[in-house]
């Protein structure tokens, strides 16, 4: 690793102003402006890194200290650090956990609602699903620096991303711990960044996941796609994508479990004389046998005809529950029909039934009670 005073070619005992007089007279001289050879670019660069530190007054005193040792020893400090764990919670310098932390991290999870129809729930569908995330810099291919560089040891912490300090404590004098504010922990700094993600190793970009939805689903449930999250900084390892399922609402069609329900309105004359009619089902037509004499709030069963199980085999019923129509306009012709029947079937007038438990609930709750 270059000296910074020799890439300044000053004495380490040089002013301030030495310093800044040095790196202007360098950079008059190297500046792509000026000199467009690559070894200049590259001395420049040099150059500024090295004036970026021995400018700054407390990056040049760590620079000037140099990556301190442990004066225990090594075998020492990692118990000593063990002791002081127990007393700090951690914390103290030379034990385990002291390396430079990676610059690639897991990156964020991300949840997103995908709405599906009723009909697609039955036997599950293939959506594709555009979603706004983070994914790795094709430029730098998520190592954070500009193409044809790479990243260059701390010079303050020598790699280690941690600085180390002696202190006095209860226990009397003691090496502390902490993250290099140079680098940031990470022991290596990026003088030549990405241009692309500004040394991010991600950006930002619209993509499309192929989604398949399984038979059964219903709202609010959550479904998780491991690694097709945001990727992480520098390029590290997705995280996870979460679909939260809304079944949009159908006109003819609900939902009770695994079950179908529907409604078919029945004339008066088919309810009185029973008839066969064939319904659109989410998946098909459906036959239906009217019996004669049916009534409201009847049920009828068709076995699986329902939503394909979630967990499980198989599927649920279709119940399709019965509302028998009365007219409310007549002919007159008609209305002389419905007089004779009257006459001929003459019954009891209007009169309060006998109360049964359950009967309001048939009634009601016509299918959820059923």
């Amino acid at each position: 690793m270059a000296d910074h005073y020799d890439v300044l070619g000053v004495q380490p005992d040089a002013s301030d102003a030495d310093i800044k007089k040095a790196y202007r007279r360098l950079a008059r001289e190297l500046h792509p402006d000026v000199n467009p050879s690559p070894d200049a670019a590259e001395r420049f660069k040099d150059v500024t890194h090295a004036y970026d530190v021995l400018s700054d007054p407390e990056q040049r005193r760590r620079y000037d200290a140099g990556p301190q040792e442990s004066p225990f020893g090594g075998g020492a400090a990692g118990g000593f650090s063990d002791i002081f764990d127990a007393f700090f919670g951690g914390g103290g310098g030379g034990g385990r956990g002291n390396g430079p932390r990676s610059r690639a991290e897991r990156g964020q999870d991300a949840l997103l609602r995908i709405e599906v129809d009723l009909d697609e729930v039955v036997f599950g569908t293939h959506k594709d699903v555009e979603v706004d995330t983070a994914v790795v810099c094709e430029t730098c291919n998520g190592s954070c620096c500009a193409p044809g560089t790479s990243p260059r040891t701390c010079d303050i912490c020598g790699g280690s991303g941690h600085i180390q300090r002696q202190v006095r404590s209860l226990l009397g004098n003691v090496v502390t711990s902490a993250p290099c504010g140079t680098c940031r922990g990470y022991g290596t700094v990026i003088p030549n960044p990405c241009p692309t993600c500004q040394g991010q190793g991600r950006v930002r970009a619209r993509r499309t996941i192929p989604v398949d939805v399984p038979a059964g689903v219903e709202t609010g449930l959550r479904l998780q796609m491991p690694g097709q999250g945001e990727v992480g900084p520098a390029g590290g390892p997705s995280g996870d994508l979460y679909l939260e399922v809304k079944v949009r609402h159908h006109d003819v069609y609900s939902r009770d479990g695994d079950d179908l329900l529907a409604t078919l309105e029945v004339q008066m004359t088919d309810a009185i004389l029973g008839t066969h009619t064939t319904i659109d089902g989410l998946d098909g037509p459906v036959e239906l046998e009217v019996r004669p004499g049916v009534q409201s709030a009847d049920v009828l069963v068709i076995k699986d005809r329902g939503v394909t199980k979630l967990r499980g085999n198989g599927r649920g019923d279709l119940r399709v529950g019965v509302q028998v129509v009365t007219p409310t306009k007549l002919s007159h012709k008609e209305r002389q029909l419905v007089e004779q029947l009257a006459k001929a079937h003459k019954g009891p007038g209007p009169q309060l039934a006998r109360f049964q438990q359950g009967m309001f609930g048939k009634l009601r709750d016509r299918f959820f009670n059923f």
